[in-house]
C-alpha cells in the first residue's frame, strides 16, 4: 500500500522557489509595457530571478527582500539597487521612515508574495504611466500546495477590486495553473496607471498591447 507523501514544509517550498531562475511567464509577457529604461521595484525579490531578467532588459531595478544573501549575484550590475528589509514590520517600507518612503517607480513587480497592508502602497508607488505586474496565490491553493494560510492567499478577484478606479486593467486572470514556474491556484494582474493621462477626445485611456 502506497504511503501518503508528507507535503513539503514552508522552508522547503522557499528553497524550491529560490532555485527557480526562469522568470514568471506573466512578467515576461507584460514587462515590455514598463517605460523603456525605467526604474522598477521588485518587491519580495527572493532569489532575484525577476530583477536579473529586468536588468538584462535595460531597466534600473530596486530589489528588496528580508534576506539579501540570494541577491548577491545582482551586485555586478550597475543598475541594481539591493535593499534588505522586513516588509511586514513597522515602519512599513512606504511609510514615513520606511526604506522606500516617498519613492515611486515606472514598474512594480510582485510575484508570489502577499501582505495586504502593502497593497494600496504598491499602487501608489507606481508613477503616472507606470505598470503594476502582480501574481500570487489565491484561495483554493490550500488544496493544491503551500501556501495554505488564508492570510497569504488572495480572495476572489481581490487584486482586481484593489486597482479598480486607480489604474487601467490590461489583463487579469485567476484559477488553477498547472504549467509555468510555480504551479498553483493564482491571480495574475497587469495594470497601468494612466486613467488620467488620456489624450483621446472621449477621455478614455489608450489601449495597450496584450502580447509583445
Amino acid at each position: 500500500m502506497t504511503q501518503p507523501q508528507t507535503p513539503p514544509s514552508s522552508q522547503q517550498m522557499l528553497q524550491r522557489h529560490l532555485r527557480i531562475t526562469k522568470p514568471s511567464p506573466w512578467v515576461e509577457r507584460f514587462s515590455p509595457l514598463i517605460p523603456k529604461d525605467g526604474a522598477v521595484l521588485d518587491l519580495a525579490a527572493g532569489g532575484g530571478r525577476h530583477s536579473l531578467y529586468l536588468l538584462e532588459k535595460g531597466y534600473h531595478v530596486t530589489a528588496i527582500d528580508q534576506n539579501e544573501a540570494p541577491l548577491t549575484a545582482l551586485t555586478t550590475h550597475k543598475n541594481a539597487e539591493i535593499l534588505s528589509a522586513d516588509l511586514e514590520t513597522e515602519p512599513l517600507p512606504f511609510a514615513i521612515g520606511g526604506i522606500l518612503s516617498g519613492r515611486q517607480f515606472d514598474g512594480v513587480v510582485c510575484i508570489n508574495y502577499l501582505y495586504r497592508p502593502l497593497l494600496d502602497d504598491l499602487i501608489a508607488a507606481v508613477k503616472p504611466g507606470g505598470v503594476l505586474i502582480y501574481e500570487t496565490f489565491m484561495l483554493g491553493n490550500e488544496d493544491f500546495a503551500r501556501p495554505r494560510n488564508p492570510d497569504h492567499l488572495l480572495k476572489n478577484q481581490e487584486l482586481l477590486d484593489r486597482v479598480q478606479g486607480h489604474m487601467q486593467i490590461v489583463a487579469f486572470e485567476q484559477g488553477e495553473i498547472r504549467q509555468g514556474d510555480i504551479p498553483g491556484v493564482k491571480q495574475r494582474l497587469c495594470a497601468v496607471r494612466d486613467l488620467n493621462l488620456s489624450t483621446r477626445a472621449d477621455g478614455q485611456p489608450k489601449p495597450h498591447r496584450l502580447y509583445p
